[in-house]
């Protein structure tokens, strides 16, 4: 349940605290590209591990990948690409959040996904 609270602190309490896992399916979504909104008649679709994505903002604009992990505890991915160098110069993937992401093609299409997609349509 989303808090009906207006204060940020109660907000911020809910989003890292006391959502329940099953509520956090809705902090995954992620903008769908021009082709696809047409093709299946949404705006958003939950984020999953093979799905290409293009990152919209942040450090890493403009660079596209497929989606490695998807962290349903802290709510972020981690894409294909995107990393980082520690200081002892090791490679580390970067977490982004997945409203800076636009899916630009979907990975396997299974039961559920279509299910999803064919609902809107």
């Amino acid at each position: 349940m989303v808090p009906k609270s207006k204060q940020p602190r109660k907000q911020r309490r809910w989003l890292y605290k006391t959502s329940k896992l099953h509520e956090r399916h809705r902090l995954l979504n992620a903008t769908l590209s021009k082709d696809l909104r047409k093709k299946y008649g949404r705006r958003t679709l939950r984020v999953r591990k093979g799905d290409k994505v293009r990152i919209m903002r942040g450090e890493f604009a403009g660079s596209e990948g497929k989606v490695l992990e998807v962290d349903m505890k802290r709510a972020l991915i981690k894409v294909d690409g995107v990393t980082t160098t520690k200081v002892d110069g090791t490679e580390v993937s970067v977490p982004i959040h997945p409203s800076n992401v636009m899916i630009i093609s979907l990975g396997e299409v299974d039961n559920v996904r279509k299910r999803k997609l064919e609902g809107k349509a």
